[in-house]
């Protein structure tokens, strides 16, 4: 009976002794910006949030162009609504990430 009970407190101990601490250093601080650096607002993303019925509709905007609308129905998976060639056609698609990463330059804009 004592060898049953030495047995189950060392497979309790075992566990417990293996939770050692690593040695965790913190993250050196970022670099400073380049001196004379100023953000562009214009290219920080606006989002506008606004509910239609019982939906949450998410409007994503740079610049002023609407490039992507997330639309949350009550009842459902939300869903998003992108503009991938940036002509005002909307495509829905259920996730964002689709796995497939084609090139897309701008070469020139009107």
């Amino acid at each position: 009976m004592s060898r049953l009970v030495a047995i189950l407190l060392m497979c309790i101990a075992l566990p417990v002794a293996a939770q050692t601490k690593p040695n965790l250093q913190p993250l050196p601080e970022p670099p400073p910006p380049p001196p004379g650096y100023q953000p562009d607002p214009a290219l920080e993303p606006q989002v506008t949030i606004r509910r239609q019925g019982l939906d949450t509709i998410e409007e994503y905007r740079i610049a002023g162009k609407l490039y992507m609308i997330k639309v949350t129905p009550s009842r459902g998976r939300p869903y998003y609504m992108i503009d991938n060639r940036g002509d005002g056609q909307f495509v829905r698609q259920d996730s964002v990430d689709t796995g497939l990463r084609p090139p897309m330059w701008v070469i020139h804009q009107f």
